[in-house]
């Protein structure tokens, strides 16, 4: 097949960009995926789950370059990059509208907004548990109606990549057709890469199970990445993976552990405060301040901490339980934030549940419908990853920064730095579709053109492969990356921990390449290429956390970066961290592939830009295409 733009992945960023493309005038379009309802945005969500954007109500004064101060002082993230997120951001969220997504307004239309985590002005919006999911229904009912070509049930396997040094540039893609076990080649001249997070990275993990990522084969391709240890974890549900944000904190559960078999029950975060109304006020912030961050240390972000100790050093289990108020439960004794929240909410039912049913129904139906009575059972949480801040590296246009051709959107683009208001990465999702459509119709919207010789080198490599026996225990393999990644790569990070896992991956992903594919099922074949791009992805990302480590960055963000001596963030902790030093946040952490292995190096922030521009001037400029032309 060969076709002018390729679109890689089907969830909220994949699906917008091809509506875009499409509603820009460029037909010469197809999308490939495993399915449009396997995708992370269809499947994810959180208590009510939140859409960063421009404010558009109230009395607050704001505006795109406000917006772009803001996400620009979470530090590591380049000042141009924040201003298009914002700038773009009424546009793509008007969009949605107009596909339909019901985001609550007022009688008389204001789009109302509230305070989300590291946001100062009310600007999070949400339709509610699934938000998201919401996003993609609309989209692909566009998609539908425009009509265009969706091929489901292909894995991506590897880039097709023409040229070699300065030269080099993505030409398209090579999927495994799941139902025919048939290779197939797409040429195209843009790609635009829509493939998620790093899904199946780690063991405790809050993505959508059948949602793996497939950053690596970027990655092996030479894409440069930006801000990969930049991650955010967060309390979750394992039975069903879910977030337990906002509400589920607010209203206040009982924190319970158990042994393996389910015994000797004990609400274990007392033994940590000092008062029954200082453990409620912890509980009731953790809503607000829900994922991990080093800024809410000493603070609710410790919640996490005494978590983590219980189910990693401890071997318990840890359960939410809304059937019961915490032990020592007493109105007078909460902290006058929480009470006047749940007064204004009319959430002051006698049990969390029914404080719960109150302040948020929804919350409760989503877990009755995945097979979860939170009136009977209680349910059971992990610290778990959640997102990556990091990812690839692309422009202001969303291509990527050193191989043209691939254009990065959604989480697999690392446009943030080291903490993000919520919500903020689907705005960023709609934002980089936006863009990147906007670029291609007027820039490269010439045919693709076909490489010959690349369908040959991949199909005599895949040969060679398939004719050597292959290991069927794919399983065994990705437990053990996942695990590894889980205990030197999530938010308490050790140096000589992450250098062994570093060398361990390495290892692995060195065996796994020696092996063949021959004997295996379709499957088999596809998930043990799926092992080999995760280990690819896995050593980017511990060489980059280790680089981030021995340069001194110390803890900050999503992540603690243990060594003594060290800051005792709790009397009863056993762990010592290193203080941020905050000259790095005026930096950026890029990594490439060469020679076999991972590099990474410092790069100063761009700054944000300071012209507004003169109306005539940007009206020339955009009428001769000059604003498609990199800055000088």
């Amino acid at each position: 097949m060969k076709i002018n733009t390729l679109i890689i992945g089907s969830g909220a960023a994949g699906l917008a960009a091809a509506v875009q493309l499409e509603a820009l005038g460029q037909h010469s379009i197809a999308l490939f995926t495993e399915g449009l309802h396997c995708g992370t945005s269809i499947n994810a969500g959180s208590d009510k789950q939140t859409y960063y954007k421009l404010s558009l109500s109230g009395k607050t004064t704001d505006s795109p370059d406000l917006m772009a101060e803001d996400f620009y002082q979470c530090g590591s993230m380049h000042g141009d990059l924040a201003l298009v997120e914002s700038a773009l951001s009424a546009l793509a969220f008007a969009n949605l509208i107009r596909l339909g997504v019901q985001f609550p307004h007022d009688p008389y239309g204001r789009y109302v907004g509230y305070q989300t985590d590291h946001d100062r002005r009310g600007r999070a919006s949400s339709c509610g548990p699934y938000t998201s999911r919401d996003m993609c229904l609309a989209m692909i009912r566009e998609l539908q109606r425009r009509e265009i070509p969706v091929f489901e049930g292909r894995v991506a396997i590897s880039l097709l990549c023409a040229g070699t040094g300065d030269q080099k540039h993505c030409a398209g893609a090579v999927f495994i057709n799941r139902d025919t076990g048939d290779l197939e080649y797409v040429f195209a001249r843009n790609v635009i890469f829509a493939v998620g997070g790093p899904g199946a990275l780690y063991a405790d993990s809050v993505y959508p199970p059948g949602h793996t990522g497939a950053i690596g084969i970027a990655l092996e391709a030479g894409a440069r990445a930006r801000s990969l240890p930049e991650s955010q974890f967060g309390l979750a549900s394992l039975k069903f993976r879910w977030n337990v944000s906002g509400s589920y904190m607010q209203v206040l559960p009982r924190f319970v552990s158990c042994d393996p078999s389910g015994g000797d029950e004990r609400e274990f975060l007392q033994e940590y405060y000092s008062s029954d109304g200082a453990l409620c006020d912890a509980i009731f912030l953790k809503g607000y301040q829900w994922p991990f961050s080093c800024s809410h240390l000493p603070g609710s972000s410790l919640i996490d901490l005494f978590v983590y100790r219980e189910t990693r050093e401890r071997k318990r289990k840890v359960f939410l339980d809304y059937r019961k108020n915490p032990q020592g439960f007493q109105w007078e004794q909460v902290g006058s934030e929480c009470r006047q929240y749940l007064h204004n909410s009319n959430a002051t039912g006698f049990t969390p549940l029914e404080r719960l049913q109150q302040l948020n129904a929804p919350a409760i139906t989503l877990y009755r419908d995945h097979g979860i009575d939170l009136a009977t059972e209680m349910l059971e949480i992990a610290v778990c990853a959640q997102h990556n801040n990091g990812g690839l590296a692309g422009n202001i246009w969303y291509e990527s920064e050193n191989l043209p051709g691939l254009f990065p959107i959604g989480e697999v683009n690392g446009s943030h730095g080291i903490t993000r208001p919520g919500g903020s990465a689907l705005n960023a999702g709609q934002c980089g579709a936006l863009r990147a459509a906007e670029y291609i119709v007027a820039c490269s919207k010439e045919d693709a053109l076909e490489f010959p010789e690349l369908i040959g080198n991949f199909q005599n490599r895949w040969q060679e492969r398939c004719q050597l026996p292959g290991d069927r225990d794919w399983k065994k393999g990705r437990k053990v990356l996942q695990r590894r990644m889980s205990d030197a790569g999530a938010f308490l990070r050790e140096a000589a921990l992450v250098t062994r896992a570093l060398a361990e991956s390495e290892e692995q992903w060195r065996i796994s390449l020696q092996a063949g594919l021959g004997g295996l099922s379709v499957d088999e074949r596809i998930e043990t290429l799926r092992n080999e791009q995760l280990l690819v992805a896995q050593q980017a990302y511990l060489s980059a956390i280790l680089k981030q480590i021995e340069s001194g960055t110390g803890s900050r963000g999503g992540a603690l970066t243990i060594d003594k001596p060290g800051i005792t963030l709790h009397s009863k902790l056993p762990w010592h961290c290193q203080p941020e030093n905050p000259e790095f946040r005026s930096q950026v952490l890029e990594t490439e592939f060469r020679q076999g292995s991972f590099h990474s190096q410092w790069q100063p922030c761009r700054p944000l830009p300071d012209n507004a521009g003169w109306f005539e001037n940007v009206w020339n400029n955009f009428r001769s295409g000059k604003i498609y032309q990199p800055p000088t």
